[in-house]
């Protein structure tokens, strides 16, 4: 990885820049992130639609699981959906196309942290994937007849970390892929395994113990567990619990979700790559 004098020499908090951290640099990053999206239709239509007509052909085979309705199991993998095209794929394309165009190294001989760099630019992605989780509760509950959540505190904190734990893994994703078209190719593992073994169509548990417990330790799988865990209280294999009932059930998926933000550090200080490839 190559980096100018000043951004290597301050070590690993220096790397990731999460030491001091500005949120009005942030901000701006962030703002002028939105404009450039806005101006790319391929990817704004990538990160509104894209989501929706894939839920839309999964809502064709989808029925309910256990305790978990086939609405609610529509509705919670849609958060699925967003995490996976809104941040993760379209944050891929997005670190790719401001590498190559050396916008990342010239904005890392400035005043912004690398950590900064790293926010700012997934800003947009992840306020516009709060928008639509926001639509879709709203939604669901109009549509399917949903109850209001039942933890939303935990619901909130499964789509926040879900999205810290994406963008991580795009970031290291990004060190793969050449090119805003390869793309394609270098986030088919994380997309393809996810939809396979994720949950969105129904809980893991159901499958068998080997299988099951590989699935498990997927990064979507945990989050999508305390999604449903926070809005319909439970994954689908228990009875529904009351808001304190769900955190019992909340450790695993948890801790799972920590490790892979654990992971997703150390593969972005690893893979991340600043300068062009070309």
């Amino acid at each position: 990885m190559t980096a100018p004098a000043k951004a290597t020499s301050g070590g690993l908090v220096r790397r990731l820049g999460f030491g001091r951290v500005s949120l009005r640099r942030i901000g701006a990053l962030g703002r002028a992130e939105l404009v450039l999206l806005v101006r790319n239709r391929t990817a704004a239509i990538t990160a509104l639609l894209l989501p929706l007509a894939t839920v839309g052909l999964f809502s064709t085979f989808l029925s309910g699981d256990g305790h978990v309705s086939t609405g609610a199991l529509l509705a919670t993998s849609m958060f699925g959906f967003v995490l996976l095209y809104v941040v993760y794929y379209n944050l891929v394309t997005t670190y790719v196309a401001r590498r190559e165009e050396r916008v990342l190294k010239r904005l890392r001989t400035g005043v912004v942290t690398d950590g900064e760099i790293l926010v700012g630019t997934a800003v947009p992605a992840l306020v516009l994937a709060l928008a639509q989780v926001v639509l879709t509760v709203v939604a669901a509950t109009v549509l399917f007849d949903l109850p209001v959540p039942v933890n939303l505190p935990l619901l909130l904190v499964a789509v926040l970390a879900g999205g810290a734990v994406f963008v991580l893994l795009a970031a290291a994703s990004s060190g793969f892929t050449r090119t805003v078209e390869t793309a394609q190719i270098t986030t088919m593992p994380v997309l393809i395994l996810s939809m396979i073994g994720s949950g969105f169509t129904g809980s893991v548990d159901s499958l068998p113990d080997g299988v099951a417990r590989v699935f498990q330790m997927l990064p979507l799988t945990p989050v999508l567990e305390l999604v449903r865990l926070g809005w319909v209280g439970t994954t689908g294999a228990e009875a529904p619990r009351d808001f304190v009932g769900v955190l019992a059930e909340a450790g695993r998926p948890a801790l799972i979700i920590l490790l892979w933000l654990a992971v997703g550090v150390s593969a972005t200080r690893r893979w991340f790559r600043w300068d062009t490839r070309r």
